[in-house]
């Protein structure tokens, strides 16, 4: 079963804003400077959004894991 592009795209938005903030904060305990962190976190956001949605795509033509219509009908059935 494929995901909607929308899918991937609300998966990428949520995991961004956890690791942006995660990132943010390690370069902030490492500079102990709030403005080379918040820097940090603004270019590390815009490029992981695209790099990842990237990846769930590619991911997404990959049938190594996905049950296929014939498998969920079975487990439907059972």
């Amino acid at each position: 079963m494929n995901e909607k592009v929308h899918r991937s795209l609300v998966k990428t938005s949520s995991w961004r804003f956890f690791a942006t903030i995660d990132t943010a904060v390690i370069a902030y305990l490492v500079t102990s400077n709030l403005s080379v962190a918040s820097s940090i976190g603004v270019i590390e956001v815009f490029a992981k959004l695209f790099l990842y949605y990237l990846h769930e795509r590619v991911w997404n033509r990959i049938s190594f894991g996905k049950c296929g219509l014939i498998d969920n009908l079975h487990h439907i059935n059972e």
